[in-house]
């Protein structure tokens, strides 16, 4: 009787054991979501399995548009049933007050980061951590012309001397479709914003019956562009750095550009939220992990050590100080986070 207790007892603390051990294992992962293809790939080979490999801490990616990712976090905050943890959030984006009600503040977290000489001053702030910075601007197949390539806006809507399909995105984030519409009839960079939302509009309307794809993910655009949907588009500079990756006749335009970047986003009661901000500091403090992944994906990382590990090449594809003196638009974060509901309600109502 004794004997059978014993053995009774052993197997009830080895379930247990085995129990703990199975909820510790489950613990040590984090949850991020990309918008998958080729950047999700370079984060993963050059991010998230160095970092597993020193920390143990499985990273599990889920693919998602930034739309998605937004409405998702909404989602999850405002039912309290969070199941990720981290999100890159755009960065006109995260300096909206909405972002605050989903995002948990880093100031704390922050704080080692302050100051430090090799990252940029904006690395690490209270919405989030910095990913990278990189362009929206338009991309262009060099040899489907007789006449040059393009190079501004306005080439893009001169449908006789650069013929073929056009494209653009279509997500909860218009202002960069619209404001590429107001350079191409004529307004001057430094006018820009506040944006005539009518008037982008009416000029959409000019390109509308040529645009053969409007693209939702950062990897329709890139293929659509690998099956020759379109010969111009607005795309991602790090999408576009893709298909040259590949071999692909691809080219594009620093006259024809939007400043962008990401912002490392912890959702609110993130499931794993100590593994999340491990990773974000790993990020931040391997400039060899950030100078690989902006290498594949043509973007500037916010280590000055990492921009100095980058190839010479790389770094002469990045935008310059001249170039956002000189061409590229940088935008008012402000005013579009201010009409973001308005320039939505417009685009729905003209994308029908």
């Amino acid at each position: 009787m004794k004997k059978r207790f014993r053995i009774r007892s052993l197997l009830i603390a080895t379930c247990l054991m085995l129990a703990g051990a199975g909820a510790t294992r489950a613990e040590e992962q984090v949850i991020i979501a990309t918008t998958g293809g080729a950047y999700d790939a370079a984060l993963r080979k050059y991010w998230f399995e160095p970092f597993t490999k020193q920390t143990g801490i499985k990273v599990v990616s889920v693919a998602a548009t930034n739309a998605e990712m937004r409405a998702k976090a909404a989602a999850m905050v405002k039912t309290g049933n969070v199941s990720w943890d981290l999100y890159p959030d755009g960065e006109i984006q995260a300096s909206a007050e909405t972002h605050r009600l989903t995002s948990e503040d880093l100031t704390e977290f922050c704080n080692p980061f302050r100051g430090r000489p090799d990252l940029v001053d904006d690395a690490c702030v209270s919405t989030g951590a910095r990913l990278f910075s990189t362009a929206t601007l338009m991309a262009y197949n060099p040899t489907g012309f007789k006449d040059g390539n393009p190079s501004t806006w306005a080439d893009m809507w001169d449908q006789a001397r650069f013929p073929g399909g056009r494209s653009f995105p279509n997500f909860d984030d218009p202002w960069r479709v619209m404001a590429a519409a107001l350079l191409a009839d004529g307004v001057p960079r430094d006018k820009l914003f506040p944006l005539d939302v009518d008037r982008a509009l009416k000029k959409l309307d000019e390109i509308r019956p040529a645009i053969s794809l409007w693209w939702k993910t950062g990897d329709q655009s890139v293929q659509g562009f690998r099956n020759g949907d379109y010969s111009i588009g607005q795309i991602w500079l790090t999408r576009a750095n893709t298909l040259k990756a590949e071999g692909r006749e691809i080219a594009w335009s620093k006259q024809a550009s939007f400043l962008v970047g990401d912002r490392l986003t912890l959702i609110k009661n993130a499931p794993n939220r100590a593994n999340a901000l491990k990773l974000v500091g790993y990020w931040l403090d391997h400039p060899e992990a950030q100078a690989k992944v902006c290498e594949e994906l043509l973007c500037t990382p916010p280590s000055r050590k990492a921009i100095g590990l980058m190839s010479p090449a790389a770094r002469a594809a990045l935008p310059s100080d001249d170039d956002i003196r000189d061409y590229i638009v940088v935008p008012d974060a402000k005013w579009i986070n201010e009409n973001a509901a308005m320039m939505l309600e417009h685009w729905n109502a003209w994308i029908r």
